[in-house]
């Protein structure tokens, strides 16, 4: 039996940015699934690109928490390791990353303006779904399947699970 030995490769060990569009990592106030940033991270790293990690938050309607200052309540310490963890291996593995907090009064929406000011080539959108509402869920997957013009990944089971106010499979 021959064996041919391949030329070593000449891609770089760090990843190089090319100018493209980033990874937007996106979550509505609530921790990540594991998934999510899983392939954010991922993605990030083998396109070289800029990672964001970008936390929804309603902002409360009454100008009097803003004025006193409720409106920059800290995180909760699951929170906010939850919202640190993909930012902190991302950087581990050289690529370049930025975290967002984009506070208002309509969450949803400010994502879906979010992906028309950044452009990012893929949109990850995974909060994890125990901890936030279906409602608010379907209505913000519904808003992004009307008005983004990237690539959204989404847990596979909501894509398979109509009780989830998914879409039908396919075929």
């Amino acid at each position: 039996m021959s064996t041919h030995s391949r030329p070593r490769s000449r891609v770089p060990a760090a990843p190089v940015e090319s100018g493209g569009r980033p990874v937007l990592l996106a979550t509505l106030d609530v921790p990540f699934e594991e998934q999510a940033w899983v392939v954010a991270v991922d993605a990030a790293v083998e396109s070289g690109q800029l990672l964001i990690v970008a936390n929804m938050v309603v902002l409360p309607p009454l100008p009097l928490s803003v004025m006193m200052g409720y409106d920059q309540l800290d995180y909760t310490p699951e929170l906010a390791r939850a919202l640190r963890e993909p930012a902190e291996l991302a950087r581990s593995l050289g690529v370049r990353v930025e975290r967002l907090r984009v506070k208002s009064l309509h969450p949803i929406e400010a994502l879906v303006e979010l992906v028309d000011e950044r452009k990012p080539g893929l949109l990850v959108f995974g909060p994890d779904r125990t901890k936030l509402s279906r409602r608010v869920y379907r209505r913000a997957v519904r808003a992004l399947h009307q008005h983004i013009d990237c690539l959204v990944w989404l847990p596979d089971e909501y894509l398979h699970d109509e009780s989830r106010g998914g879409p039908p499979p396919a075929g």
